[in-house]
């Protein structure tokens, strides 16, 4: 059984609605439709040939690594989230390699997904 957690208040600015989720459900369409056009525009060929080359160049995923498992690589993340900010985005030393699991985990933790409170970032 899964526990019972309280409503919030919809994190959408001047929305009230009370919420499971981060945002209420009007705001979450909005939200990732807006997420959905920016990941469309960015994570593009230019951006599938680059991370294939970083790939290649860094195999393994950096945070299994550092818990002594070789893990293979499948995925490019941005150490610190690029926010939609060009630079940050195409910066290579804000790139490292992850599994698709650590991924996972990294951006659900920073996004908030799966229940979680967004981590705010700084840089």
């Amino acid at each position: 059984i899964m526990p019972w957690k309280p409503k919030s208040i919809c994190s959408y600015p001047g929305c009230n609605e009370l919420t499971h989720d981060r945002y209420c459900r009007k705001h979450k369409r909005e939200v990732n439709k807006e997420r959905n056009e920016m990941n469309s525009k960015i994570y593009n060929n230019r951006w599938r040939k680059a991370s294939k080359a970083y790939l290649k160049d860094n195999p393994l995923c950096v945070h299994c690594k550092k818990e002594d498992r070789l893990t293979p690589a499948t995925e490019v993340d941005h150490i610190i989230p690029h926010g939609g900010d060009m630079k940050r985005f195409w910066d290579k030393s804000n790139w490292q390699s992850l599994c698709k699991k650590c991924h996972s985990k990294k951006t659900a933790l920073e996004d908030g997904g799966f229940g979680n409170t967004p981590k705010s970032f700084r840089g």
